[in-house]
């Protein structure tokens, strides 16, 4: 592969665009010194033809160029030093000082000789002169002869701009010579050109939608006016205020975690090991608060619990009802993510080999025994994975705090006030990043815990049958308890659509078709944006998770480890520091995307990217390698192998991974919220906005709407991806 032909053609290839791109970008650079070198001269002449004779009219001219030039200083001198009537008129103390300082220079000598000669003169080199740091012109101001200098005026013009534009050309000249010297590389020594290409883009992607918007945040926690320092890490963790904050996430993150484990192991334990009726009827609803928009149910247990609810002030006559705080969060993220605790652990119950179990009520163990020693053991890493994910979702969670905190401090919320209250985005972009603290406790925790032990069970032929734990008596306490919750479940979806129908909630509860026209007419707008973003994202999410798969589970190739975990990233960090560093790194060059529908696209493949790469993994690992080399060996190239043979194999992973982005881009709230256009609104910012007013028809429309399209597009994608009945596991009744 490495031979010696190939390494000198590479070298040399490499040689000569070097020399190409310094000779291309030096002509840039050069070209645009030029430019602005004349537009200074030009401005310089057009300002000293405006200068005044009487000498009481100066300050109000210097004045005025001070307001009419930023980023330019002004020091204006009559006559010619060494002549008669020579005096310093004023102007910036800076430059004067600087004036003062260097006149008897060569540079300044041979300013002041050419503008007696009427010629503007530029200083060579650059100057720091005050907080200026730029050229320095000699601007020479004629007499009314037209034929001699009256005067010269010192013009210092900041080149920051100039400074900026020539790094970012630097920068373009070696990202350049960079991709070519890997592009050619590839090309020459690679045996797989197309995989090493596919590789290459994903590692930009990475890097530029991951990687460098997180430095960009992390960054600018340290750099205060340009300057290395600790001072806003100082001010975050020296505040009580926001150390109460992050104390309260995880208050709400513990409480939160443990309820919805709790609850999501009972739901999949009654699904997986007992033969309670209705499991379908169960799932479905148990999976309803993670497709539904974050402000459905939080709108709901206000419209049931606030201080004029449904519950509380009708029919209970409480008038001082208190929802709002870490209750009615804890209620409101345990009905939104017990759902993530039972997805979990229902495949984990179901993957349990239940010969085990047999073997434990053959020797005479009762059921709780076999439950306490054998089926909860196994369980264990599933429980404590169910655990961190909840726990890392209430600490990211932003929708519900936004609207059910009340005085209850949560670190998402002081980030979100931060940046758009107080336009203070270092401090938001640290308390963002000070999130990630105990979630990647949790996470090594966890790692800790489970490590300690094995709990690989091995098996012959995995039996088809699940054993039933579950005695009589239990399994009635289980239904009770399922259906309490599943009732709760639907009292808050009844609610949003009554909601829909009543004229002012809590005061007037006239039915009403009028919240109907007006929610959807005020809404048309975000509700298009929101479908063409989301049906833009949805097919880029798709293919770029299914490449991403085969890439991590087919091929090897250097990096790859690196890869994975920047794809893997956005799933754990919040969504508030995600919307906080795509600002910082998109709005400005050279990738301006702000307030474009490009940035949320982007957000939403980047964002849920994760979930279809695992997903995309886990069925490949299911298909047997030899039906993609038997095709290679037939002469089959990549791209018609993953076109022709790998797609449709993983087919079920692939729309479920589109599907699961639709559904998420469209429920979206954290990330987005900073990144939002009056061009591009989302409709779940346009319900939060309702609600904020107290226009809770309007919002109950908006959610009921965007319920029924999320519903649709779930339920086709469980109509396109069915489970073979062969391979559905049946539960046995002892």
């Amino acid at each position: 592969m490495f031979t010696k032909k190939k390494i000198i053609a590479f070298c040399c290839a490499c040689l000569v665009f070097l020399a190409v791109d310094i000779w291309m970008f030096s002509t840039v650079k050069n070209s645009f010194a030029k430019t602005i070198a004349g537009v200074a001269v030009t401005l310089a002449k057009t300002i000293a033809s405006s200068a005044p004779g009487a000498d009481e009219s100066v300050p109000a001219w210097l004045d005025h160029l001070n307001t009419a030039y930023p980023g330019y200083s002004f020091f204006y001198c009559k006559g010619l030093p060494g002549e008669e009537g020579f005096r310093e008129m004023g102007g910036d103390s800076s430059l004067a000082a600087y004036w003062a300082q260097h006149q008897s220079d060569e540079v300044f000598v041979k300013g002041v000789e050419s503008a007696s000669y009427l010629e503007v003169y530029t200083a060579p080199e650059t100057m720091k002169i005050g907080a200026i740091t730029g050229s320095l012109l000699f601007v020479p101001i004629p007499a009314e002869t037209q034929d001699s200098a009256a005067g010269f005026l010192l013009m210092a013009a900041d080149s920051s701009a100039s400074r900026s534009f020539f790094s970012l050309v630097n920068a373009l000249a070696i990202i350049a010579f960079v991709l070519f010297a890997l592009a050619f590389g590839i090309a020459t020594f690679s045996r797989d050109p197309v995989t090493g290409y596919v590789v290459l883009a994903l590692f930009a992607i990475m890097l530029t939608f991951v990687a460098y918007p997180l430095f960009e945040a992390v960054r600018l926690t340290f750099i205060t006016n340009g300057r290395f320092t600790f001072d806003t890490w100082k001010t975050i963790l020296g505040n009580n205020q926001y150390l109460l904050a992050l104390w309260g996430s995880i208050k709400l993150g513990l409480c939160t975690a443990t309820l919805s484990t709790i609850i999501g192991f009972v739901f999949a334990f009654a699904v997986s090991r007992t033969s309670m009726k209705g499991k379908k009827f169960i799932s479905a609803l148990a999976t309803m608060p993670v497709i539904s928009p974050p402000f459905s149910l939080t709108l709901s247990i206000i419209l049931l619990f606030g201080n004029n609810g449904l519950i509380t002030k009708q029919i209970l006559g409480i008038t001082k009802s208190n929802i709002y705080g870490l209750g009615g969060l804890t209620l409101v993220q345990t009905v939104s993510m017990f759902p993530i605790a039972f997805m979990t652990l229902q495949g984990v119950l179901e993957a349990i080999d239940s010969t085990l179990e047999d073997a434990s009520l053959d020797l005479n163990a009762s059921r709780w025994q076999t439950f306490r020693s054998v089926t909860l053991p196994l369980a264990l890493p599933g429980v404590m994975s169910a655990w961190l994910l909840v726990f890392t979702s209430s600490l990211a969670d932003f929708a519900n705090p936004l609207l059910l905190a009340g005085s209850y401090r949560v670190l998402s919320v002081e980030a979100y006030i931060e940046v758009t209250g107080m336009n203070r985005l270092n401090n938001g972009s640290a308390l963002s990043l000070l999130l990630l603290v105990p979630t990647l406790t949790a996470f090594f925790v966890q790692r800790y815990l489970t490590n300690k032990k094995s709990y690989v069970v091995v098996t012959g032929k995995p039996s088809m049958r699940l054993s039933n734990l579950a005695s009589k008596g239990m399994q009635r306490f289980l239904s009770v308890f399922i259906g309490i919750v599943i009732a709760f479940i639907i009292l808050l979806y009844g609610t949003i659509f009554a909601g829909c129908f009543v004229k002012n909630w809590g005061i007037d509860y006239t039915f009403t078709l009028a919240n109907i026209p007006e929610a959807l007419t005020r809404g048309k707008d975000a509700m298009l944006s929101t479908l063409t973003l989301a049906g833009i994202a949805t097919p880029i999410a798709g293919i770029l998770a299914m490449v991403a798969a085969v890439l991590i589970v087919r091929k090897k190739f250097p990096g790859k480890r690196l890869l994975e975990a920047l794809i893997m990233t956005p799933y754990a960090i919040p969504g508030t520091l995600m919307g906080i560093s795509y600002i910082l790194a998109f709005n400005k060059p050279p990738i301006l995307l702000v307030g474009t529908g490009a940035i949320l696209v982007i957000n939403y493949v980047i964002r849920e990217l994760p979930v279809g790469v695992e997903g995309g993994v886990a069925a490949l690992r299911q298909i047997d390698p030899s039906i993609e080399e038997a095709a290679a060996d037939l002469g089959a190239d990549q791209p018609t192998i993953f076109k022709g043979i790998i797609l449709p194999l993983i087919r079920p992973a692939f729309i479920s991974s589109m599907s699961y982005t639709f559904v998420r881009s469209m429920t979206a709230v954290s990330a987005i919220i900073f990144l939002i256009s009056a061009r591009w609104y989302h409709i779940t910012i346009q319900i939060y906005n309702f609600s904020e007013n107290i226009r809770f028809g309007l919002a109950s429309v908006l959610s009921t709407a965007l319920i029924i399209i999320v519903l649709l597009v779930f339920g086709l994608m469980r109509l396109l991806v069915r489970q073979s009945e062969h391979l559905e596991k049946t539960v046995s009744i002892r």
